[in-house]
């Protein structure tokens, strides 16, 4: 269950970052930010914001367009997806070393 105070509305987002909406709706639009609908409103969810602000700082910092931080939006994610998967991989080696140390 969505608890509202872990919501924030676009034109907060906006006025709070003093970015434009457009921005924050074609982010949405390219997939790259989720804006939910709650009680016929809109809303982004806190848990958002860090990557929100990435994409902030992509745009409006360095000069990067929308398919550019879409392309490295998605190679963010394959990163954070093999760095799950090394992770995983790391626990089970050393699961295995351990059982492999212990006399049966």
């Amino acid at each position: 269950m969505l608890d509202k105070k872990d919501l924030i509305t676009p034109e907060a987002c906006c006025s709070s970052y003093q970015i434009e909406l457009s921005f924050i709706q074609s982010l949405n639009e390219y997939g790259l930010i989720n804006i939910i609908s709650v009680e016929e409103k809109e809303f982004i969810q806190h848990t958002e914001l860090q990557l929100l602000e990435k994409f902030i700082r992509l745009h409006y910092d360095l000069g990067i367009n929308l398919e550019g931080i879409d392309a490295i939006g998605h190679l963010l994610l394959k990163m954070k997806d093999m760095q799950d998967e090394i992770t995983l991989l790391k626990d089970t080696l050393q699961l295995w070393n351990e059982q492999a140390d212990t006399p049966e």
